[in-house]
């Protein structure tokens, strides 16, 4: 059984930040992000820029998905 463990900042260290975007971005395009470019080709910049602010602890995860979207909703 999977334990659902809180992934919000104050619930979180760095490190444990980092852990979770690598985990939640390696291969799910079937491209190793490190070397792969397709988000940058759809204008949202490097994965690891994208999500600098949540490993920052500046913003959390919904939030900047939601700004990423934004765009693309109508």
């Amino acid at each position: 059984m999977t334990e659902n463990k809180s992934i919000l900042i104050k619930d979180t260290t760095r490190e444990d930040r980092e852990r979770i975007v690598q985990q939640a971005l390696y291969g799910s395009c079937g491209i190793d992000c490190e070397f792969c470019a397709g988000c940058d080709i759809r204008g949202g910049g490097r994965t690891d820029s994208i999500y600098q602010p949540y490993i920052d602890g500046l913003m959390e995860i919904r939030e900047i998905n939601a700004g990423y979207r934004a765009p693309f909703v109508k």
